[in-house]
């Protein structure tokens, strides 16, 4: 009912929904990761791709990016390879 008094509510909560879902649905595939290990290395990627998207970065041109350079890339310089590092301009406002 509050939305009545407040324009800037949403009538309904479907995009907090769909912003669940990828959690929802991977809770399963967590438990075929294999190891504890192998749980921390998928929690990795899933945050490296989720900042991607809050930057407003494709995650597929970010991981084809980091996939073409990191075998050539000193691990002491890692951190140039981020989302916000590769691509800054992309970076939101």
């Amino acid at each position: 009912m509050r939305y009545r008094d407040d324009g800037h509510l949403e009538i309904d909560n479907n995009a907090a929904e769909r912003a669940l879902r990828a959690v929802a649905i991977g809770r399963k595939n967590y438990l075929f990761a294999g190891s504890d290990a192998g749980g921390e290395r998928a929690a990795v990627i899933y945050s490296l791709l989720g900042s991607a998207k809050l930057n407003g970065i494709d995650p597929e041109a970010y991981l084809t990016s980091v996939l073409r350079r990191i075998a050539d890339h000193p691990i002491n310089r890692i951190r140039e390879l981020l989302p916000w590092n590769l691509f800054p301009q992309a970076r939101l406002p």
